[in-house]
């Protein structure tokens, strides 16, 4: 190896590195922090975010190929990797006060924050299906031990072993889809794979089977119909700030190694996918909508929620082209916003031996804090895609991708699930500001919470008054 090669290697995966660096030397740093300072950890974390994000908006320019042409950086990369940053500096903000009052503050919980990160820029980056791979078990696992950090809860720990259980059910499908397109165009590599299906028949068993394993895999990984089994559990176990960190940060990973696949790599076998993938977003807005209306806790309401809006981001793929990739790049960016930020309000509730964790707890809530009620008003109108926030334009581009598509039929079943969707986000509205309290409310506020519900109020604000300049952001970074 010589040393040119070495040193765009180390340049190509330089935030990849300061990453991984940070989180081990923070692991060292850890052993000085006294007990209840946890804190450092997490600020000294969010200064590794933004340092990799600097190092990643340096590198923006001209796409360049590293490690064999496994990996790349370019706009589409650089565009995931800012909204997985953005998530992970959102979450560990919101896990300051959350992990003091339920006195699990430990270092090791933001370094395998950092771990899990570190998967997911490898994932954006990824233009090999074993580097996908790679960077999707490095994420998983770390998202595995942070999903089970509340040791003395046995929700916590009943949610870690279904999801390690299930997940590695999910990466062994996905691995054996990997094999099979492996031994049916003899490479892993994306534009290797899009070469050799060229000369491929288009009804090949082979092929089929590879096809029926990839989508499988993914959709697992995006809480996807019927893959979604694990979301509703897993959400309501894990510490509240992981399961908004889960239902974001990784699933933005996904969506980008979904449409690097798929428009891509397996362009040339879209007649066999996009049928697969029109029926399972469907099943996934039914089941998440629907299910979602008899919900009395509120994260197991946001797991279906989360589930239901997989199926709207599945049907950009479905648009494909310029159009259907913009949509779903912006629709990621802008649930970071208002799905971190409702998650947000719920850790804010959690004082005491309050946890905040039954819709009916937020009964009354406008008449003590206003200012919180409207905050939450914000994200709840958002996810249920009402103007003029930011949900309404993440649905209305997708819609529109679909109907530039010629899927008209798909985007007024979208539409009309869409509205199903909207009554159990304002029957929430209905119960904070229509009832009278339960009793008093008692807000956990703090600087670092207080900073990471205002950045995601003006994300779902801006995001929804001026959406074309980050429309504009996301034609310009497609791959």
């Amino acid at each position: 190896m010589d040393l040119a090669a070495l040193s765009e290697w180390a340049l190509a995966s330089a935030p990849e590195i300061v990453v991984i660096l940070a989180a081990c030397c923070l692991l060292m740093v850890d052993l000085f922090i006294k007990k209840g300072q946890g804190h450092v950890i997490a600020y000294l974390s969010v200064a590794s975010v933004v340092a990799a994000a600097a190092v990643t908006l340096s590198l923006a320019g001209s796409p360049v190929e590293a490690f064999s042409g496994m990996f790349v950086i370019d706009g589409f990369a650089t565009f995931f990797k800012m909204v997985i940053y953005l998530a992970t500096v959102l979450a560990i903000l919101l896990s300051v006060s959350f992990l003091k009052v339920e006195d699990i503050e430990q270092g090791e919980y933001y370094i395998l924050m950092l771990f899990a990160l570190s998967g997911m820029m490898i994932m954006a980056s990824a233009v090999d299906l074993l580097s996908i791979y790679l960077g999707m078990e490095l994420m998983a696992l770390s998202v595995y031990v942070l999903t089970g950090f509340m040791r003395r809860d046995l929700r916590s720990n009943e949610a870690a072993l279904k999801y390690v259980v299930l997940g590695a059910v999910s990466s062994g499908i996905l691995l054996y889809g990997i094999s099979l397109t492996y031994g049916l165009t003899g490479t892993t590599q994306l534009a290797g794979v899009a070469s050799a299906l060229s000369q491929v028949d288009g009804g090949d068993t082979a092929l089929i089977l590879a096809l029926v394993f990839l989508v499988s895999g993914f959709a697992f990984k995006v809480a996807a119909f019927p893959f979604h089994m694990w979301a509703p559990d897993v959400y309501e176990g894990a510490p509240t700030p992981i399961t908004a960190f889960m239902s974001v940060a990784p699933k933005a990973a996904s969506f980008a190694v979904i449409l690097r696949v798929f428009l891509d790599a397996f362009a040339g076998a879209t007649e066999i996918w996009i049928i697969v993938i029109a029926v399972i977003s469907i099943l996934t807005l039914a089941i998440g909508s629907m299910v979602a209306l008899v919900q009395t806790n509120i994260k197991r309401m946001l797991a279906y929620s989360s589930i239901a809006h997989a199926g709207f981001a599945l049907l950009g793929l479905v648009a494909g082209g310029e159009d259907g990739i913009a949509s779903v790049m912006l629709y990621v960016l802008i649930y970071v916003f208002m799905n971190l930020g409702m998650f947000g309000a719920v850790i804010v509730m959690r004082k005491g031996d309050f946890t905040g964790e039954n819709i009916a707890d937020y009964t009354g809530l406008a008449k003590a804090h206003p200012g919180f009620a409207l905050l939450m008003l914000i994200f709840l109108f958002s996810l249920a895609g009402i103007p003029p926030t930011a949900g309404f334009i993440a649905k209305f581009y997708i819609f529109l991708a679909l109907i530039h598509s010629g899927y008209v039929v798909l985007a007024v079943i979208a539409v009309l699930f869409s509205a199903i969707a909207a009554f159990f986000y304002i029957r929430i509205v209905m119960l904070i500001y229509m009832k009278e309290p339960l009793g008093e409310f008692d807000l956990n506020l703090t600087p670092a919470s207080r900073i990471a519900l205002g950045i995601c109020c003006a994300g779902t604000v801006v995001i929804g008054i001026l959406p074309s300049w980050f429309l504009d952001i996301a034609r310009i970074s497609i791959f």
